[in-house]
C-alpha cells in the first residue's frame, strides 16, 4: 500500500476503471440530517485527489440540503467485480461557483437541460411536467448555451478517514485504513 492515501485511491480507481463495465465511478453518499437522520443514495465521482472527492447535485435536493445543514458525510465505492471497496468520511464543502461552472459546460446538453428543469426531491404532479418544462427551455435557449442553474452545484468531501478493503479468501479480508493526524497520515491494519 502507498504511503499516500490519494495515490493508493488512483491506483485501484484505474484498475476499477479497466475492469468494471459500467461506471466504476458511482459511490454511495451517506449523509444525515443536524438530528442524525441517515439517508443514502448513489452519485458520481467526478474528481478526486488532495483536495478531496468531488461530486455535483443539486443544492436543494435532499442531499444538499443536509449536506449543508450538517457538513459531514461518508462515500462508499464498491467494486464487486474485483472484490474490493474504499470507504471515505470526512467534511464536505461546496466547489467554488467557477469549478461548478466549468463542469456543468462540459456535460452533453441533454444532462443540462434536465439539470435546469427539475426540482430535485420535490414533488411533482407527473413525469409529464418535467417533459414540458424540459422541451419549453430547449425552445427558449435554441443553440445557445445553456447557463448553470444558480441551485446546482458541486461538493467536495475532504477525508479524514479512507479505507481501502479487499476481499479475501474465508472473510478474511484486508483493511487499512488511512486517517489524518494533524497534517500527516497515519496508515494502519484494521482486523476483518
Amino acid at each position: 500500500m502507498s504511503t499516500s492515501p490519494f495515490d493508493q485511491f488512483a491506483a485501484w480507481f484505474d484498475v476499477a476503471r479497466r475492469a468494471v463495465a459500467h461506471q466504476p465511478e458511482a459511490m454511495t453518499l451517506a449523509t444525515a440530517t443536524r438530528d442524525g437522520r441517515p439517508s443514502a443514495r448513489m452519485v458520481l465521482l467526478k474528481s478526486f485527489g488532495p483536495r478531496g472527492f468531488g461530486f455535483f447535485t443539486h443544492y436543494a435536493s435532499r442531499k444538499g440540503l443536509e449536506l449543508e445543514g450538517n457538513p459531514r458525510a461518508a462515500l462508499v465505492l464498491y467494486w464487486g467485480t474485483l472484490g474490493r471497496q474504499v470507504r471515505i468520511e470526512g467534511r464536505v464543502s461546496r466547489t467554488s461557483a467557477a469549478e461548478s461552472d466549468r463542469y456543468f459546460a462540459s456535460r452533453e446538453r441533454g444532462s443540462q437541460l434536465s439539470a435546469a428543469v427539475s426540482p430535485q426531491s420535490r414533488v411533482i404532479a407527473g413525469r409529464e411536467v418535467l417533459e414540458r418544462r424540459r422541451a419549453r427551455l430547449e425552445r427558449a435557449v435554441a443553440r445557445r448555451p445553456i447557463p448553470r442553474p444558480r441551485d446546482w452545484g458541486g461538493f467536495r468531501l475532504v477525508p479524514e478517514t479512507i479505507e481501502f478493503w479487499q476481499q479475501g479468501e474465508h472473510r478474511l479480508h484486508d483493511r487499512v485504513r488511512y486517517r489524518r493526524r494533524g497534517g500527516r497520515w497515519l496508515r494502519e491494519r484494521l482486523a476483518p
